[in-house]
């Protein structure tokens, strides 16, 4: 009877053997199987995204790859020179951390307009990948709901390069299937925006140090940029205005002077006040041709002189 037992195990512990060596040559027949293998657990995006807990990946079935859904139909909103003409112009920034330096230079920016108001809505470590961690969608309709604006202006990114969850299925950074279901989520978040008469311009992201973290981030804006041609979204890049004169990254980067400024933070992905004064530039000169702000105001007419009475 041991001798039976022994074996039994040992005809199990060979069938073990066999189904595991056949689901390892299965994974690496396929491309995200192969990068499950090398990094069995979907992180987020450098430092940048420290904070957020990491997504547990699954293999994804070619036939659970969604294609991309057709373009929405453009929504027209309010121009802001008619919103100005109004009453005061009320911008939110909607972002991560990267979106709470663009606000503090937008804000700065803006400050002596006296019908131009900035709130900031953006908070750090969030993104549209991982809504299982903050979902924006519902985030952005609940702050609508408790502050209204005129105008978003959006800037998403630093933390999204892991894989999306959509319902069991966990689509790796960068596949289809992946810029698939982050492109649904901008049109979805576009949408919301726009429902309530909202004007939408999106930032890009900037140049980043480490070159792996760089061409993530050229990823993302890649997608985000497509959609917001799709959507008729003023895309306001920011790739060039952060670059050496090679196109390549340098935290000290010369002003309009000629004067060489440090414009990154240490971390080689955020900015430092002169950088993102920086980025804010052609924000605040875009919101403020559309609104009509750029144009010289014509003075008041004074009044004809009343001639003494006969």
């Amino acid at each position: 009877m041991v001798q039976s037992g022994d074996s039994l195990r040992a005809g199990i512990n060979a069938l073990t053997a066999i189904f595991v060596v056949g689901v390892l040559a299965g994974l690496a027949l396929t491309p995200d199987g192969r990068a499950w293998l090398r990094n069995p657990t979907v992180m987020l995006g450098d430092k940048a995204a420290a904070s957020a807990p990491p997504l547990a990946p699954a293999p994804v079935a070619a036939a659970a790859v969604a294609a991309p859904a057709p373009a929405p139909a453009i929504v027209r909103v309010t121009p802001l020179s008619a919103r100005l003409a109004q009453g005061p112009l009320r911008i939110g920034v909607f972002g991560d951390s990267m979106a709470d330096g663009l606000y503090a230079g937008l804000y700065r920016d803006l400050q002596d307009q006296p019908n131009v108001s900035v709130r900031k809505f953006s908070q750090v470590s969030t993104g549209l990948s991982r809504y299982d961690y903050v979902n924006i969608q519902a985030r952005t309709q609940a702050q609508l709901d408790e502050h209204p604006v005129d105008v978003a202006v959006m800037l998403f990114g630093t933390n999204d390069a892991q894989g999306i969850d959509t319902g069991g299925t966990v689509h790796m950074f960068g596949t289809d299937g992946w810029k698939a279901a982050y492109g649904r989520r901008i049109d979805e978040l576009v949408a919301l925006l726009r429902s309530r008469n909202v004007a939408v311009y999106w930032v890009g992201l900037p140049r980043m140090k480490r070159d792996t973290f760089d061409a993530r981030m050229m990823l993302i804006n890649g997608v985000v940029e497509a959609r917001m041609r799709a959507l008729g979204v003023p895309w306001i890049e920011t790739v060039g205005l952060t670059s050496n004169a090679e196109g390549g990254y340098e935290a000290y980067l010369p002003t309009d002077g000629g004067r060489r400024v440090l414009m990154r933070a240490g971390d080689g992905i955020h900015m430092s006040m002169a950088g993102y004064l920086r980025m804010s530039a052609p924000v605040a000169a875009r919101l403020k041709r559309d609104a009509g702000l750029d144009r010289p105001q014509a003075a008041p007419v004074a009044a004809p002189p009343v001639s003494p009475a006969a």
